[in-house]
């Protein structure tokens, strides 16, 4: 390991003489430039950059004009030179280095301003194999380290944010202060181990390597939050390099601010939703589906939903498939609903959501597809599980029938629908369904029998509720996210009114649960495939 020299503590203040500026995207170049230079900062550039900063006139200087040598090899060789090199990292009060520096002719650079090439968007544009490898940049990230390194007297700039804070100290002070080039620092550090994350995650895929040596996940702050789960704990949200439409990229229309189990509760929301072909509502409390339906259009699809469990659903969260309108906005605002997701609402929507200032309204830009590639990740002490997005798609040719009983084309439909939602319930997971509508919901239980209770009760509250003389999962099929590892759990599902079960199989008492089963004289088929969600 390196010893730290004995340097001279860093000066407070520098008053920059030289900025180094590449820039892929050239937004705001010119505002910032121009102060800059009007702080009497040469300006050194590259290629597209220094004629972008020519053409606005103002002097600017090549990079080859430092080095002595022109960029070559298609651009990879311009900027990794001793001469830019030195000038970041050159502690100019060190007496050692001072000398190198005059020795060599190399000049302090003061300010670099460098947004590296491209690689993220280039992925993300679905360009090929060599396109993407030459959109890796490596005199960017070099410079930002060189400079970051040596913030005792550079001043780093890796997005508009950085630049604008640099532009506004030169403004008011014609200098940078320490503590500035620090923030800026861990920022600039920051941003290329976030770069080198997206490289070695991309060229992990590339390989088909799930379970890389290293795995870095990195993101952008999207928000801080006032809280996490609970006031005594903090809380951010980040966004990933991930395009895939859902909370973290919907723009909040109105409402206050999200907090960290609104932010949960709207992802699990919206990507069960996104799972169905008709119009479909769910509404989701504390991470949990209480209710999902599908009708002949939303406003219908929520007053099913909301069925299936109205207490739970005070204050939850809401997903929709599809965009919303006045007469759905005025239904789901009957009750108080803390969030609402939809892929677009019209401007009546809004204006009638618009009166309820502490419901938070998101508009996302489509859904995400259920069934596309992905991961997911969960924290454990001293490290993090990593798993591939749950994409199965259970179809009526997928499935076993194990009993005597054939279940009726009704059933099946019944079946597939109570599974789907039940992949996304909290483990055990037991669900009745009916009609594209859930009729109960047992969710998080340490056995499966007593999710089928509660779920059971579930049904008979809302068929209370709806004035019925019985249960609401009177006929539903019942689904099981998981196999049933006694008879107990099935029964409990055939005493709430279900005639199907559906369920993956695979118990050591497959048998015992099937002879129940048909003692009962009702369908199950079997998934083959198990979705539990911990």
């Amino acid at each position: 390991m390196p010893a730290a020299p004995d340097f001279p503590p860093a000066p407070d203040r520098v008053k920059p003489v030289r900025a180094l500026i590449s820039l892929s995207d050239k937004a705001g170049l010119e505002e910032a430039a121009r102060a800059m230079h009007d702080a009497g900062v040469e300006l050194v550039s590259t290629g597209g950059t220094r004629a972008a900063i020519a053409g606005f006139g103002l002097p600017v200087k090549d990079v080859a004009d430092l080095t002595g040598f022109p960029e070559m090899m298609d651009g990879r060789v311009k900027t990794l030179h001793p001469v830019v090199h030195g000038g970041l990292l050159g502690v100019r009060d060190a007496t050692e280095h001072k000398a190198a520096m005059d020795e060599h002719g190399i000049g302090p650079i003061d300010i670099v301003w460098i947004d590296l090439y491209p690689f993220e968007s280039t992925v993300a544009s679905g360009a090929g194999f060599d396109a993407v490898i030459e959109n890796i940049d490596i005199g960017g990230p070099a410079m930002i380290r060189s400079g970051s390194k040596n913030h005792g007297y550079v001043a780093v700039a890796v997005d508009a944010g950085s630049i604008a804070l640099i532009v506004e100290a030169l403004k008011a002070e014609g200098s940078t202060d320490l503590a500035l080039r620090k923030r800026l620092a861990a920022r600039a550090f920051a941003r290329t181990a976030a770069y080198d994350a997206a490289v070695s995650g991309w060229f992990a895929g590339q390989l088909d390597d799930a379970a890389p040596a290293r795995k870095s996940i990195a993101g952008s702050l999207a928000q801080t939050l006032r809280y996490g789960e609970n006031p005594h704990q903090t809380g951010a949200f980040y966004r990933t390099g991930e395009a895939r439409p859902g909370v973290a990229h919907a723009t909040q229309i109105q409402g206050k601010e999200l907090g960290y189990n609104n932010i949960a509760d709207a992802d699990a929301a919206y990507e069960l939703v996104a799972e169905f072909e008709q119009p479909a509502v769910v509404i989701v409390k504390h991470a949990n589906p209480c209710g999902v339906a599908v009708g002949k259009d939303l406003s219908e699809a929520y007053a099913r939903a909301l069925e299936c469990d109205a207490v739970s659903a005070f204050g939850g969260v809401i997903a929709v498939n599809r965009p919303l309108n006045g007469a759905d906005a005025r239904a789901i605002t009957d009750i108080f609903t803390e969030v609402v997701i939809a892929p677009g609402a019209d401007e009546e929507a809004k204006e009638i959501f618009a009166a309820k200032k502490n419901l938070r309204l998101l508009i996302t830009d489509g859904l995400p597809d259920p069934h596309g590639a992905g991961e997911v990740f969960r924290s454990v002490a001293g490290g993090f599980l990593v798993q591939s997005r749950d994409r199965s798609l259970i179809k009526p040719a997928d499935l076993k029938i194990v009993t005597k009983r054939q279940p009726t084309p009704t059933e099946i439909q019944d079946m597939l629908f109570a599974f789907t939602v039940a992949k996304h319930v909290k483990s055990n997971a037991i669900v009745y369904a009916r009609d594209g509508q859930t009729a109960g919901i047992g969710a998080g239980q340490m056995n499966r029998r007593d999710s089928a209770r509660i779920a059971a009760i579930r049904a008979r509250e809302a068929g209370e509720a709806k004035g019925l003389a019985h249960s609401l999962a009177e006929g539903s099929a019942c689904a099981s996210e998981a196999f049933f590892p006694f008879a107990d759990g099935l029964l409990e599902a055939v005493a709430a009114g279900a005639t199907a079960v559906i369920q993956p199989g695979g118990s050591m008492r497959d048998a015992e649960v099937i002879a129940a089963a048909d003692e009962k004289g009702i369908a199950m088929a079997f998934t083959g495939v198990r979705v539990f969600r911990h």
